[in-house]
């Protein structure tokens, strides 16, 4: 059992790095289904101000889940998504509740916890900032 807990202990670097990739892309396609989809933005942008927030969320998923996915500025990219997941958790899916059909709260504070993190220690070691810094 000692052997299996070494094994993963040394691949913790890639672990993170996994869990940022994954979070990132999934940003990213988030940003794409906001963008592609005019529907929700005629219904969401009822008014210039909600075009605005809805550009803000859009724009914010896809460039800062591309940034997050390669590990290049990122904690300036989850910076960027914090303040819409804090949106989405506080605003948009707290009322709904833990129990609810959905798993949108659940998924949203996961999604803002990992945002948190990613801020607070970076990008890690196998990242674009890392590559390029190394190679400087």
């Amino acid at each position: 059992m000692s052997k299996l807990f070494n094994y993963f202990e040394e691949r913790k670097e890639l672990s993170y790095s996994l869990i940022r990739i994954f979070l990132g892309f999934a940003l990213f396609i988030r940003g794409l289904i906001f963008v592609s989809d005019p529907a929700t933005l005629t219904r969401i942008a009822g008014s210039e101000q909600n075009f605005y927030l809805f550009a803000y969320v859009a724009i914010g998923h896809l460039i800062g889940g591309l940034l997050l996915g390669v590990g290049y500025f990122t904690r300036l990219a989850s910076l960027i998504q914090i303040p819409i997941l804090i949106g989405a958790v506080f605003v948009i899916h707290l009322k709904q509740g833990l129990l609810s059909s959905g798993q949108s709260l659940e998924i949203s504070v996961l999604v803002l916890f990992l945002l948190v993190i990613f801020f607070l220690f970076g990008s890690g070691k196998l990242s674009l900032e890392k590559y390029l810094s190394k190679n400087n």
